[in-house]
Order: C-alpha cells, then sequence, then structure tokens
C-alpha cells in the first residue's frame, strides 16, 4: 500500500511563533481573550476620539461651534449672569446669532422665560432638536442685513453674538439700531476681542467674510453714533455678578439701552 503524504498546510498550521494560537485544537488562554478585548476597546475608544470613527463628524460640528472664541458659546456661559443682572426683564428674550438653537434651549428651562432665536446663516445641517425649534417658528432663519420681522418692543431683552463680527460698518450701522428696536428693556452684545478669529478658513464660505473684530473704543464711537447709550447700571450689576461668581468673559459684552 502507498503511504498517505501528510498535509502540508496541516503540518505548518502547528509550527512557527504563532502556529499554537492559530492551530484549528487550539484555545486561546482567558487571559489572553480579556487583555485583547481591552485592547480592542481601546483603539476604538482613541479612532473615535480623533474623529475619524462614526462619530467624527459629531465632534467636528461641536468644535465649530464651541471654539476657543466662540461668543455665541460665550452666551451660554453667562445666562446666570444675565439672569442676575436683568431680573425680571429676562422674561422674554431673542437670541440672535449662529447656533440660536442652543441658546434658545438654554433659556427655555429658566422658570417663566419665553426665548426666541434668528439664525443669520444656514443651519440646513442642524440636529433634531434644532429643526423641531425651526418647525415651530421659535427659530427662525433671517438676513440680519435687512430690519428683523418684529414689531418694536416685541422683546424684553435682545442678546447678540457672532453675528456683527461678520458685517461691514455699513451693516452694522443699519443692523444693530434695529436690534435696538425690537427690544424693550436692554440690549446685550457679545463680541470678539481684536486679534482672535471667531471662524476657520473652512467655514469662511458660510459667513461669506473673515471675522472682524473691533476694539471697545471703537464700538464705543460707534453707539455715540447711532445714538445708542451705554446701559451703565445694567454693566455695573453684570460685573459684580461676574466677580461674586469667579466669571471672567472671553469677549466683550456691552450693554445697552433701547430706543424710547
Amino acid at each position: 500500500m502507498s503511504r498517505k503524504q501528510p498535509n502540508p498546510a496541516r503540518r505548518l498550521a502547528g509550527n512557527g511563533p504563532f502556529g499554537g494560537l492559530f492551530h484549528p485544537k487550539s484555545r486561546i488562554p482567558p487571559l489572553l481573550s480579556v487583555v485583547l478585548i481591552i485592547v480592542g476597546l481601546v483603539l476604538l475608544i482613541g479612532h473615535f476620539r480623533s474623529g475619524t470613527g462614526i462619530f467624527g463628524g459629531q465632534k467636528e460640528a461641536t468644535n465649530k461651534v464651541e471654539g476657543d472664541f466662540s461668543c455665541t458659546l460665550e452666551v451660554r456661559r453667562a445666562i446666570s449672569i444675565l439672569r442676575k443682572t436683568y431680573g425680571d426683564n429676562m422674561r422674554k428674550v431673542l437670541h440672535v446669532g449662529p447656533d440660536s438653537c442652543s441658546v434658545v434651549s438654554m433659556l427655555l428651562k429658566e422658570e417663566e422665560t419665553e426665548a426666541w432665536g434668528v439664525e443669520p446663516y444656514d443651519i440646513e445641517d442642524a440636529d433634531r432638536s434644532c429643526k423641531t425649534l425651526v418647525r415651530k417658528g421659535i427659530v427662525r432663519e433671517a438676513d440680519i442685513k435687512f430690519p428683523l420681522p418684529y414689531r418694536a418692543k416685541s422683546f424684553s431683552i435682545v442678546i447678540v453674538s457672532d453675528a456683527l463680527d461678520y458685517l461691514s460698518p455699513k451693516y452694522v450701522n443699519k443692523t444693530l439700531p434695529d436690534f435696538a428696536r425690537v427690544s424693550a428693556d436692554g440690549l446685550v452684545i457679545f463680541t470678539g476681542y481684536p486679534g482672535k478669529q471667531s471662524a476657520k478658513v473652512s467655514e469662511l464660505s458660510k459667513f461669506g467674510r473673515p471675522a472682524k473684530m473691533r476694539s471697545s473704543s471703537w464700538w464705543m464711537r460707534f453707539f455715540v453714533q447711532t445714538s445708542l447709550e451705554v446701559n451703565e447700571a445694567a454693566t455695573k450689576k453684570f460685573e459684580q455678578a461676574a466677580t461674586k461668581m469667579s466669571y471672567k468673559p472671553s469677549c466683550q459684552v456691552f450693554h445697552l439701552n433701547s430706543y424710547h
């Protein structure tokens, strides 16, 4: 009888440095299994946190709004300070600026507070909760270069952030008085400091132009030229409340009186 030839593949499976591991009849030790699982989880977490995994798009979208110099993020941080500053006047608030949905959502959690928003830029990529606010008419898209579709003194307080920085002086001259027109008890402006850029290069197509950060002296001269008065009482209350709560804004904050 002829002798049966051994299977080369079978012989190789049991040899070499990894032969025992991949042998069909071999078993992975329990400790090694645990180590492999832990290593796999660490690699997955690192992959997602790097922004390239399935959560990468969400992280990138968050960073666009919550950048180091986002004054809209600053508004969210300062809501409690604004509450102490304006008290009962924070009863009906309008926020104007990018990511207005996030500000409005926070304000709506405040007791006895109505909140509305105006988003000056395209919000097609908004999340579900934001689209719900838009569908209900609480937040609306509007070109702020034109008068807002609200009657005079429709809101007690109007808060503006990351919106005026992208307008030329010509349009700021038209827009800011209109914000004061629709406020009954005050206008609050959050704007960046000179030398700080609010938008990344990839976002310039969305805003149409790079941000123009203006100094406090520029704003003060502008307020005088447009007959807008600084609310000294509100400014003092805001600074006192900020000091007590160890809050230091990373944006310039101006408190103005509404038109009477």
